[in-house]
């Protein structure tokens, strides 16, 4: 079997996720990059795809050109699939172009700029036939996964609560003004959408919430805040949330909370324990109970179950990060794209990884939080789309 052969919009000098797109993806020697273009300025992309010892004749100058070049090479020869890893603005007509390629698409998230995008890109989906990957990247660790599966045999109960935080402290002070190109398009509104902190974090802690619980938000009340001065976006913000199952929880996010680093964890209570995964802690899942003592489940754990164990690469006190969760994403939508070319069926790793829904339900997040903070009413329903 060859690899599975990607290219890349966006990513090139001074940007910290396309970097870790290209290590995810290399990880386990299932993905070669082959191509890109990596910038909207022509010679950023040239010098990017040198550092990155890719032949002249398969680094482009746009996406569009790209996509028509790689779509003219042999079918042997020409990308699969393509990492979109731009600012948000350029997330969906980036996808729309590569879905009528013909290619399939690997994209960070959120996975547009606004619902509506988001809701027309699921039509050009099912329209090309072709396959799409979002990367909600917490979700790709070993012991979340574990958690999402004790909750759905039940062990906890019918779960009641879900708390969820996502605190960061880089934006305490003016980063936009500092030469931070992170903050600078985050923090700009024609560039990474209606909101910052909900938008960019907030909606990590949501999918996780949904993840791990097995459950849907129903409705949210939520009171946002942009605390440093002149910012038009949000960059701290708390949200009540409320489940499909009448179970209720609470959402913050925050990226003035100084001091912290990437602090996102998750408590899920049910009607007989509860659990508690900490991002910065990954390779650690308690469980808590009134009638016995607290239980610690580690990584690598002969005592796991087939998820995660499928999605864990090294022995007991090796610790597998970020890199190895994000890492899992890309294991799974290579995965669907091999099962797609041999019409056969998908392994669990590949049916675990998100796709256009949780894109939707994401972008429904962010927007649902900002009219919810500025609105005076108190509930605001999910709408089914």
């Amino acid at each position: 079997m060859a690899k599975v052969r990607m290219g890349m919009v966006g990513g090139g000098e001074g940007a910290f996720i396309g970097a870790v797109h290209r290590m995810a993806a290399a990880l386990d020697g299932e993905i070669e990059l082959v191509c890109g273009a990596f910038s909207s300025d022509a010679q950023t992309s040239r010098r990017s795809g040198a550092a990155l010892y890719l032949p002249p004749d398969r680094v482009y100058d746009s996406y569009s050109e790209m996509f028509d070049a790689e779509a003219a090479l042999p079918e042997a020869q020409r990308m699969q699939f393509v990492a979109v890893v731009t600012p948000n603005h350029l997330h969906f007509p980036v996808a729309e172009a590569a879905l009528h390629a013909g290619f399939h698409v690997m994209s960070d998230k959120p996975a547009t700029f606004n619902l509506n995008e988001a809701l027309q890109l699921r039509d050009i989906i099912n329209e090309t036939g072709r396959l799409y990957g979002l990367t909600h990247t917490y979700t790709g660790y070993p012991l979340v996964k574990e958690a999402r599966e004790r909750v759905a045999a039940g062990e906890l109960g019918e779960v009641r609560r879900v708390v969820v935080e996502y605190p960061q402290g880089w934006l305490a002070d003016r980063q936009e003004d500092q030469d931070n190109k992170q903050a600078a398009w985050r923090l700009d509104p024609k560039q990474a959408g209606v909101s910052s902190c909900m938008g960019d974090i907030g909606v990590h802690a949501a999918n996780l919430a949904e993840y791990v619980s097995g459950l849907q938000l129903s409705a949210i009340c939520a009171d946002l805040t942009a605390f440093v001065p002149g910012r038009e976006l949000d960059d701290d913000g708390a949200v009540l949330l409320r489940f499909n199952t009448g179970a209720k929880g609470v959402l913050h996010a925050s990226q003035v909370s100084a001091g912290e680093e990437n602090a996102l964890s998750i408590r899920v209570y049910g009607e007989k324990g509860g659990l508690e995964w900490k991002q910065q802690e990954p390779n650690t899942l308690w469980l808590k109970w009134n009638d016995r003592p607290t239980e610690m489940l580690r990584t690598g754990g002969d005592y796991l179950g087939a998820l995660a164990a499928a999605n864990t690469r090294t022995p007991m006190g090796h610790p597998e990060g970020y890199l190895e969760a994000f890492a899992n994403l890309y294991m799974g939508f290579a995965a669907q794209i091999r099962a797609r070319e041999a019409n056969a069926p998908c392994d669990a790793r590949g049916q675990d990884c998100p796709g256009i829904e949780e894109a939707i339900r994401g972008m429904q997040f962010i927007e649902l939080a900002v009219a919810a903070s500025a609105s005076d009413e108190k509930w605001h329903p999910f709408v089914q789309q």
